[in-house]
């Protein structure tokens, strides 16, 4: 049958949780609070970096830059999970749906990038120390940034307009809280192999490439640390790069999880588990992994406290 005798749906029901009112409340109290945190502490670490002169660093610039993303890729997708959990039709548009998948493959993507732009920075500080400030420049950095919205930008697109020039038929519901790429090529009543293999070639591109990037960063750094003599010294620049190793394989685990199966071996319950994972857990853990290990971003969080209290004291006098 062609595919002109199918009509893309009016509407995409998203499947939730659970139907059972009392749970979903409990649900959306722990996930406001959740995304709460999401937006306070990636904010917080967001402004800390720009008001702190120390923090003006090219380690900072793209850490800043992840805060970003961890902001806008859960704010894609959260506040109409939480919406939903309170209403009895979990409902989407077409429109709405093409648009929270296109900002969510957009903003994950760019994140991939971001690590290893963090990972690279780590290379230089460590490896070539000399040359650190030619290799980390701002031009160099700002081409990063501008390489990793781009390139997710791009591949988000492709993958938008494949999806969702696909013929619907049946059934509209969609196994997931958002609108993602697998649950909705398993709507489709056309052969979706092209969009599997496309999908598999351009997120597994996209990953296994940034991810090569990583492991050949850490292994100079490993190299690098080995050769350094007092055990000290390499304990202090391990510890310079276990948040950002943490952060990658909370990421990319949940990520190559998610996107390196086939759409015939998708599972509601599993896919739906690493989804709320590396949406809305691992944005909120960023900077608590980046603050709480990070000495810096330690000190200049109490340099900026002191400064507060010691302003609203002199203000206090002064009246």
């Amino acid at each position: 049958m062609s595919k002109s005798n199918y009509s893309m749906p009016t509407e995409f029901l998203l499947v939730g949780f659970t139907d059972y009112l009392p749970l979903r409340v409990t649900l959306f109290l722990v996930f406001l609070i959740i995304y709460t945190l999401i937006v306070v502490g990636n904010m917080g670490l967001i402004i800390l970096v720009n008001i702190t002169s120390s923090l003006q660093t090219p380690t900072y610039y793209f850490l800043s830059n992840l805060s970003f993303l961890d902001i806008s890729y859960s704010t894609a997708v959260t506040p109409k999970m939480l919406v939903n959990f309170l209403t009895s039709r979990r409902t989407i548009s077409p429109y709405g749906c093409a648009l929270q998948m296109f900002l969510f493959g957009c903003f994950a993507d760019a994140e991939c990038l971001i690590l290893a732009a963090m990972a690279y920075d780590r290379y230089a500080a460590i490896c070539k120390p000399l040359s650190y400030p030619t290799l980390t420049s701002r031009r160099v950095c700002a081409c990063f940034i501008v390489l990793a919205y781009f390139s997710g930008s791009v591949t988000s697109v492709v993958h938008v307009c494949l999806t969702f020039t696909l013929p619907f038929c049946g059934s509209n519901v969609v196994n997931l809280f958002f609108c993602d790429i697998p649950p909705l090529l398993a709507l489709s009543c056309a052969d979706t192999h092209v969009n599997e293999l496309l999908l598999f070639v351009l997120c597994g591109f996209n990953q296994s490439s940034t991810f090569v990037v990583i492991f050949l960063s850490y292994v100079c750094i490993l190299i690098t640390v080995l050769s350094i003599k007092p055990s000290g010294g390499r304990s202090r620049t391990f510890s310079t790069c276990a948040s950002h190793l943490m952060a990658v394989t909370l990421f990319y685990g949940s990520l190559l999880f998610t996107y390196l199966h086939p759409a015939t071996s998708y599972s509601l319950n599993s896919d739906k588990t690493v989804a709320v994972f590396y949406m809305v857990v691992f944005p909120m853990f960023n900077p608590i992994i980046y603050s709480f290990r990070n000495k810096d971003v330690k000190n200049a969080l109490k340099e900026a406290i002191t400064r507060k209290l010691d302003f609203q004291m002199n203000e206090s006098s002064s009246h």
